[in-house]
């Protein structure tokens, strides 16, 4: 019989002050609760009650053994309790992992608006351009973009983003315009290190997928350092609206090859489990509203295709 069910009963015994009232109490016969304690002493090698026809008393072991017992059945109800209290309300700590710019610019301030809603949950958020073992390294949740082939992780799409190749007018002046992808490698292309999928340029030529490994002078893996190149003429920046946006809204990058370059989607991912906390299930519920079907930058951004005279 399990250890506690032996306490449970025995500690009930010992506020009935008899078998028969514990029996009662706890809908069960009063044959089981004398088998209950016998195990109980069996397993201690000490006699906790005294029994005669007529009564029971404890001893003055069972009197300590009783007192502790008391304690240990309250801290397990109250650990029973505090887990089914996370089941249904989000709490706790919640470990988030993160592309760098993405997660900086996009997902922080919608950590700071999910903390406002559920102040139980503390949020520690890792932002890195790294995709390592979700599970072997504590995350709860993941938020990414490159496609992952481990299919022991739950993939929940979050939102689509628009890409995009572009640069600044200045540039398209001075080399030119691509018209088709095979145009790329005469262009200086800014090279993202961040990521080994996103350090090719991935586009679409009618039912064929390109995979381009191109080359320039300026490579980073942080995509503002590009951002920063393309903005003073330098070369080409292929990347999400959430990074070039705000210049394409501006004008100070205008887009090339837009029929060729398809959206890349945001994922939430997290293991697979038959009871997902109630502060990841909440999370990841929070990010799908907050991120679709119109995602926070993707609104912002207005396409500016560069022309013959830019």
């Amino acid at each position: 019989m399990d250890r506690f069910d032996n306490m449970r009963v025995f500690a009930k015994v010992v506020e009935s002050g008899s078998f028969a009232g514990a029996a009662a109490q706890l809908c069960i016969s009063a044959s089981m609760v004398s088998h209950h304690v016998k195990e109980l002493e069996d397993r201690l090698g000490a006699r906790l009650l005294n029994r005669t026809t007529r009564k029971i008393s404890i001893t003055e072991v069972g009197r300590a053994y009783y007192e502790r017992c008391t304690r240990v059945l309250a801290d397990l109800e109250e650990a029973d309790r505090a887990a089914g209290d996370m089941q249904t309300t989000p709490r706790g700590n919640l470990r988030v992992n993160a592309t760098t710019y993405f997660g900086a610019s996009c997902l922080a301030p919608a950590i700071a608006d999910f903390i406002a809603r559920f102040p139980d949950v503390s949020v520690e958020l890792t932002l890195s351009g790294r995709v390592g073992d979700l599970v072997d390294e504590g995350f709860d949740v993941a938020v990414r973009l490159e496609p992952l082939p481990d299919s022991s992780l739950i993939a929940r799409r979050l939102a689509t983003y628009r890409v995009a190749i572009c640069g600044a007018p200045s540039y398209f002046e001075k080399r030119g315009m691509p018209v088709k992808p095979s145009d790329l490698s005469g262009h200086n292309c800014l090279v993202f290190t961040g990521s080994s999928f996103y350090r090719r340029w991935h586009l679409t030529d009618g039912s064929t997928d390109l995979h381009l490994l191109l080359a320039g002078n300026i490579s980073s893996n942080h995509p503002s350092a590009l951002l920063h190149a393309a903005l003073a003429g330098q070369g080409l920046i292929y990347a999400p609206t959430y990074v070039v946006g705000e210049a394409l809204q501006t004008g100070q990058l205008v887009t090339v090859l837009d029929d060729f370059v398809p959206p890349v989607t945001v994922r939430a991912l997290y293991p697979h489990s038959r009871h997902l906390s109630t502060k990841v299930r909440t999370f990841v519920d929070f990010l799908a509203a907050r991120f679709g079907p119109e995602p926070p930058c993707e609104s912002q951004a207005t396409w500016r295709p560069a022309t013959a005279t830019n």
